[in-house]
């Protein structure tokens, strides 16, 4: 892949569904680190305000990934690349889920997966799967999404470290520690 590395500050935190992202972001807020939202749940939110049912938002996938996808861009565009930021997710996890789902990767996905360098990319190592309303996938679906998780992001020229199942707080020092 061709990458015109925009070098930032910025850690990913990702892995497929039910990993503990969202958990080790919030830890890592409320140790004062400036972190994002997870894209995904955020549209799911906004489009159920809008009277629309999860089964509806998600029945067109390509409406979907492109709705999360934006949201992404929009966030990311706005971060300053010398600020150490950590992501509850990153572009590059919507390839993943457009290879999940069967999508082609369109150019604008492709140009912006190519604009950023990330610092590190932290992998969570899966946890027992729960669903909730926004979370719908199996477990082998869960096992495929983070494995193409893994796939993308050795596609580009970040670090990337994988972090074990350990209780919330020490998965955080661990990432802290591998900074």
């Amino acid at each position: 892949m061709k990458h015109k590395e925009i070098i930032t500050n910025w850690n990913v935190i990702t892995g497929g569904p039910c990993t503990g992202k969202t958990t080790v972001v919030n830890l890592l807020a409320q140790r004062g680190y400036k972190t994002t939202i997870e894209h995904a749940r955020h549209y799911i939110d906004t489009q159920k305000i809008k009277g629309r049912t999860v089964e509806e938002i998600r029945e067109n996938k390509k409406e979907f990934q492109l709705g999360v996808l934006n949201m992404q861009i929009e966030e990311e565009a706005t971060l300053d690349v010398n600020e150490m930021v950590f992501l509850d997710r990153a572009l590059p996890d919507a390839m993943a889920y457009y290879q999940f789902l069967g999508l082609e990767y369109d150019d604008r996905l492709i140009e912006q997966c190519n604009k950023y360098c990330y610092k590190q990319v932290f992998i969570l190592d899966r946890l027992p799967l729960t669903n909730d309303y926004a979370r719908l996938e199996d477990e082998a679906e869960q096992i495929r999404i983070h494995n193409l998780i893994i796939k993308v992001y050795e596609t580009f020229p970040c670090p990337i470290v994988h972090v074990p199942v350990l209780p919330p707080e020490e998965r955080v020092d661990f990432i802290l520690k591998n900074l």
